[in-house]
């Protein structure tokens, strides 16, 4: 369980004897080129037909269906069933608003350990990974691999923009600000996902915007697109009747939370906040997992993503006891 405010990358990378009880794509359908070990539903010519469906830019003409498209009037195309592999790209949000947490760890420590999972999970599922990471001011790409060394470069990238190693290296320029940080980053992935990626993008989504919800949208054409939604228990619910003060390092401001309206104010802009996010996202086929600071984030993972291993020791477990009955 993530703890502290601060990553350790011993920690991250030991986090790979764990993730073996995920099995991230047993609920997602691949979409790559490359050949693999995966049966995804792949665009393209195939082996075992699956369904018929409108048309879209980038489908193999070849693989039409005229028959179809003659009766409605409106370009139709096959998807078949193949073997496939797929490239994992992980995208951590290292920005300021995630240094923040009052149980257990920051949100910034909670999104590493996330993606730490993410990557040995995908890894141990013989997946190219690799993954961007950002902080507000700049970004790292790590191109996917299937090595243990491309997950290793990408956690200590992680660790690095945590612990403000890469503050030295940075520009004197002004920063950007947080809207435009995210809403950029998204619109990068756009040049760095290849079609048929699977992409786990790890943020508050503090600032999308309806720019960034079309460009995630524009990806979800030709990848797989998941969003894990970091959070804070206080960003939801004000502490307990009194005086607070909070800081950013820099200023103090202090709160009343005896006032009633204030305290519902506040309790409904956080839930807007998520309806903005999820809602249009759910829109367009991109699934959100809500992951707080004081969750166990493989217990969250692992009830969304079960490892056939998982499955097949609960149905080995629920037998024993019902032949013990």
């Amino acid at each position: 369980m993530a703890s502290g405010a601060k990553t350790h990358l011993k920690q991250l990378i030991d986090l790979r004897y764990r993730a073996g009880e995920l099995n991230l794509f047993a609920r997602h359908k691949a979409q790559s080129q490359l050949a693999g070990n995966v049966k995804t539903s792949f665009r393209g010519r195939g082996i075992d037909f699956e369904e018929i469906r409108h048309y879209q830019p980038g489908d193999d003409i070849r693989s039409i269906d005229w028959r179809v498209t003659a009766r409605t009037g409106e370009a139709h195309t096959k998807l078949y069933q193949e073997e496939r592999e797929r490239p994992v790209l992980v995208v951590t949000d290292q920005r300021p608003s995630m240094m923040f947490g009052t149980q257990c760890s920051f949100k910034s420590v909670q999104a590493a350990e996330v993606a730490s999972l993410l990557c040995w999970a995908a890894l141990g599922q013989n997946d190219r990974v690799g993954g961007l990471v950002f902080n507000g001011q700049q970004h790292q790409e790590i191109r996917p691999a299937r090595s243990k060394s491309a997950v290793l470069q990408l956690l200590s990238a992680i660790h690095k923009y945590n612990t403000n190693e890469y503050s030295k290296h940075q520009n004197s320029h002004k920063p950007n600000d947080e809207a435009g940080s995210i809403n950029e980053v998204i619109k990068e992935l756009r040049r760095i996902a290849k079609p048929g990626s699977a992409l786990f993008i790890i943020s508050d989504f503090i600032g999308l915007n309806e720019d960034g919800i079309k460009q995630l949208h524009l990806l979800k054409k030709h990848c797989d697109v998941n969003a894990i939604f970091i959070s804070d228990p206080m960003e939801k619910q004000l502490p307990a009747r009194g005086g607070y003060q909070f800081t950013d390092g820099v200023k103090r401001q202090w709160f009343n939370t005896d006032n009633k309206q204030l305290v519902t104010a506040f309790k409904q802009r956080f839930t807007a906040r998520v309806a903005h996010l999820t809602q249009p996202l759910a829109a367009h086929g991109i699934p959100t997992i809500a992951i707080s600071t004081n969750d166990n984030a493989l217990t969250v993972l692992r009830s969304q993503y079960h490892s056939k291993a998982t499955a097949a020791n609960i149905n080995s477990k629920l037998t024993a006891k019902g032949n013990s009955a």
